[in-house]
């Protein structure tokens, strides 16, 4: 439970604050998180690529204003996200996290971030104990005021760690799963098809696509906790139980594991090899596990509806280990011609 009364954390909705500022977007960052997310593609690095793909400016991941968390862009007086909700990090679960995008983030792109306090409300999550759920909104401007990107981001607490034999629909209609995965092995033996970024031809017209294509498949085999500390390190995301193996099972988990947002960033790039980033009009996800070293993680997408006539193609996302558990769920919005 948080250490802080529901009630006061009820009445704390609505505010808003400033928590980036200065947010400079800079090329060997934007590598340097493309590669920790295991995204190759040279758009992310080479300003000629860029611009053989029609870019001014080398463009951002999908996910990248999660480098915003540094200390260096955030304000003397916030901490965290901006708001003191008493959660104990130890305990804490990203539930959630989607972004609606005005345009690509890109190098050079100076930025600030305000961030909501949207929403908090609390539910019981079975053996997850009471989940608290706190719902935050960052909109993220340039210095002109010019609105780039907005992300929505759920947060739960739970009364204690979430052990492996939780039941997955415990809360499953309030929150993820938040169950540990039994463990894709690494050398798994299941015939995983992968398509690269270079031999999937990227979508631009909604005339090409129709209800129950399949995207490309991103897959990474065998993770190691190395990358969760490159991801770490990419992101600012610097919370022990990712990668300080005495901290995590000191909180009652088998290991350390991955950070969401790390299999967040991995299946963005099904999006990103699948329409050109400009396209890209919205990305979310629902985490439902947590991948742990050994893992592989096989990512895909599928078309579920085609709007011709405005040219807007919704799809539906699943990253899930070799042997089928799934780790999160999601959506992505392109517009096309």
């Amino acid at each position: 439970m948080p250490t802080k009364p529901l009630a006061d954390l009820e009445a704390m909705v609505g505010d808003s604050r400033v928590t980036v500022e200065e947010f400079r977007i800079e090329p060997g960052k934007v590598e340097e998180f493309a590669r920790a997310i295991t995204a190759e593609d040279p758009v992310f690095r080479d300003e000629a690529a860029a611009a053989d793909r029609g870019y001014d400016r080398v463009p951002a991941p999908l996910t990248y204003t999660q480098v915003g968390r540094f200390p260096r862009y955030t304000p003397d007086d916030v901490d965290g996200k901006g708001f003191d909700l008493g959660f104990r990090p130890e305990y804490v679960l990203h539930g959630e996290q989607a972004y609606e995008y005005e345009r690509p983030v890109a190098v050079g792109d100076v930025l600030e971030g305000t961030t909501t306090l949207a929403d908090i409300f609390q539910r019981e999550g079975g053996r997850a104990g009471t989940m608290t759920f706190a719902v935050l909104e960052t909109e993220y401007r340039t210095r002109d005021g010019e609105l780039v990107l907005t992300d929505r981001s759920t947060a739960i607490e739970t009364e204690g760690a979430v052990d492996d034999e939780s039941d997955p629909d415990d809360s499953a209609s309030d929150a993820p799963d938040a169950t540990e995965p039994d463990g894709g092995t690494a050398g798994s033996e299941s015939a995983v098809p992968a398509t690269a970024a270079d031999e999937f031809d990227r979508v631009r017209t909604a005339a090409d696509l129709a209800v129950g294509d399949a995207g490309p498949t991103v897959v990474v085999e065998d993770l190691e906790r190395k990358q969760f500390v490159k991801y770490a390190g990419a992101s600012g995301d610097f919370n022990p139980i990712h990668y300080d193996e005495p901290y995590a099972t000191a909180a009652g988990n088998e290991s350390v594991f991955g950070q969401g947002m790390f299999t967040a960033g991995v299946a963005s790039r099904v999006v990103t090899d699948w329409f050109d980033l400009r396209d890209v009009t919205s990305f979310g996800v629902r985490f439902q596990s947590r991948v742990f070293p050994g893992d592989t993680v096989v990512a895909t997408g599928e078309v579920v509806d085609v709007d011709r006539e405005s040219g807007t193609v919704e799809t539906e996302l699943e990253a899930s280990t070799a042997d089928g558990e799934t780790l999160l769920t999601g959506t992505a919005t392109a517009a096309l011609e």
